[in-house]
């Protein structure tokens, strides 16, 4: 009986890699331009200079942000939280028009660090308010996140309403990969730098989600590992927004999704929720360049819809288990 999760898991990550890799040859491939009928050194350019640098940081924001939500859970020991549900996406925002209003010559960098600063407080005020929730009602805290992140954002929005600045958040509000360039995306390789440590801390992370008394008990310095883990979702968070903007689910419907087929051991499920995560960002890029080719739809817009889907589906699953 044992055996059965355990086949059904390894033939689904197979599944997951040759997916992912069909999907980063269709990546490649799909596009304006007709590299059939191009020159050879015209061809050229356009993999080295758009496509690559475009798919390399669609499957980069993809397991950064399927591995940010499921540290998220982790510590939240809620399933059904992410960066978009609590907040850590909305206060990268704000602090990414924080700093344009009082340092408009900041560098992406600078952005950067300021963002992932109001993306910790965020996350870190989430992570405290939801301990009051009880812990019989899980799916109160997704709802509080939901008003959370939702109260943030409409700040945000009136600040940018204020300052003229609406079309300028736009661009960070929804996630879009037309614009990655090569010089564009580099600084998304710190997601794999923030993947392996992650991977690293998961044993720790994993007694901490047992909650502070039990870890000081096992002899883990507990405040210590959960500002480990708030700093690994807030960078994850604040370097997506940045780079490319605000991507919603996949930190919420990857992990959820690699549990039921590998169960709750993190240090086990962390490669396939990154490439999972991977997966689905990739495959949803293609999409939105697919559906009204050669015109694209950003992925912002296409994993809200598909997301959501999957959301309700996952949703409706646990309230038929319960």
């Amino acid at each position: 009986m044992m055996m059965a999760p355990v086949v059904s898991g390894r033939v689904a990550g197979v599944g997951t890699v040759l997916v992912c890799a069909l999907l980063c040859a269709a990546s490649l491939s799909v596009g304006v331009s007709d590299l059939s009928v191009a020159d050879g050194a015209e061809a050229l350019d356009t993999l080295l200079i758009s496509r690559l640098p475009r798919t390399l940081a669609a499957i980069l924001v993809g397991a950064g942000l399927a591995i940010a939500g499921l540290v998220m859970q982790t510590l939240a020991r809620n399933r059904f939280v992410d960066p978009g549900i609590g907040g850590t996406e909305q206060s990268a925002a704000f602090g990414i028009l924080l700093v344009t209003l009082l340092w408009p010559t900041a560098s992406i960098l600078e952005k950067m660090a300021v963002a992932t600063l109001t993306a910790i407080v965020g996350t870190a005020a989430f992570l405290l308010l939801v301990r009051r929730l009880p812990p019989t009602q899980p799916f109160l805290m997704p709802l509080f996140g939901l008003i959370y992140g939702g109260v943030i954002a409409a700040g945000v929005t009136f600040i940018a309403w204020q300052t003229d600045l609406l079309q300028y958040l736009d661009i960070w509000m929804n996630g879009d990969f037309s614009g990655i360039l090569r010089g564009r995306y580099e600084l998304l390789w710190l997601a794999a730098a923030l993947v392996a440590l992650s991977w690293w801390c998961a044993d720790a992370l994993t007694v901490a989600s047992l909650g502070k008394e039990v870890s000081v008990g096992l002899g883990l310095d507990y405040e210590r590992m959960v500002q480990a883990g708030l700093a690994v979702v807030a960078l994850l968070s604040a370097m997506t927004v940045v780079v490319v903007g605000m991507i919603p689910f996949v930190g919420l419907i990857v992990p959820n999704l690699v549990s039921r087929l590998r169960g709750d051991n993190l240090r086990g499920s962390l490669p396939w929720v990154a490439l999972g995560g991977a997966a689905l960002t990739l495959g949803c890029d293609v999409l939105g360049r697919l559906l009204r080719h050669p015109y694209e739809i950003p992925i912002g817009t296409i994993l809200g819809a598909v997301g959501a889907a999957l959301a309700l589906w996952l949703l409706a699953g646990r309230h038929e288990r319960g």
